[in-house]
């Protein structure tokens, strides 16, 4: 099985962290974020790795060459210019004709990923797609009418919650089908394909071991928990 990394995003929200480091390279500790994301798949059984790469591509091709410092094997997918989450995966259509993990290059995961391509295989899924639950304070109140525009009640500043999508999915190959060549695309826009098509698409949540880099401020929280971890060792 190989594992397909996203990491050609420009990080516009991590400027100017991104200026001159793609976002998947900005240091976790003393090593880039895609090295614990690879040392986190390749722990989980998984050790050969298609990177799709764009933006300042030679960092990360430079670093990892292929793989074999790192005890895996790496091949790089290359776009020359911005292809969205989905529009990316298509460059690594060549190198894939089984099932695959792939992941977002901008988060880290600490769960059993063995799992869950137990489960996709169990279920015998199309898709399968990590889920974890979210959940916020609305800074407003809501207020609740009936049809005639009566006040039924008032809720302050609720809490809701939903699972969200959290960036690492186990696909089958025909899934590449589904996406247009050389174009920006997103993945919710595959994900809605496969769902009109009637083929399986599972949620696999997870409770923990899901940290999002969007942002600085995303960032900064992930570093934090990175240091927690790090003085328990």
């Amino acid at each position: 099985m190989k594992a397909v990394i996203l990491a050609g995003g420009l990080g516009t929200r991590l400027q100017p962290y991104t200026t001159f480091l793609p976002k998947a390279m900005l240091p976790l500790g003393d090593r880039p974020l895609l090295e614990h994301l690879i040392e986190w798949i390749k722990n989980n059984g998984v050790d050969s790795f298609v990177l799709c790469v764009s933006y300042l591509r030679k960092t990360i091709e430079d670093y990892f060459e292929d793989g074999s410092r790192f005890g895996v094997k790496i091949e790089y997918a290359i776009a020359n210019r911005p292809l969205a989450t989905a529009g990316q995966l298509k460059t690594a259509q060549e190198f894939l004709d089984e099932t695959f993990v792939c992941v977002y290059g901008d988060s880290i995961f600490d769960f059993n990923l063995k799992n869950m391509i137990d489960y996709h295989k169990r279920k015998k899924s199309f898709v399968t797609m990590g889920l974890y639950e979210y959940k916020t304070r609305l800074p407003y109140g809501f207020i609740e009418m009936d049809k005639t525009n009566k006040v039924k009640a008032w809720q302050e500043k609720p809490e809701v919650k939903g699972n969200i999508n959290i960036g690492c999915y186990v696909m089958e190959p025909g899934v590449l089908n589904l996406i247009p060549e050389n174009k920006p695309y997103g993945m919710d826009l595959v994900i809605r394909s496969a769902l009109a098509k009637k083929n399986r698409v599972s949620g696999y949540p997870i409770k923990k071991g899901f940290l999002d880099i969007g942002d600085k401020a995303s960032y900064r929280r992930a570093y934090q928990h990175y240091l927690e971890k790090l003085g328990q060792i």
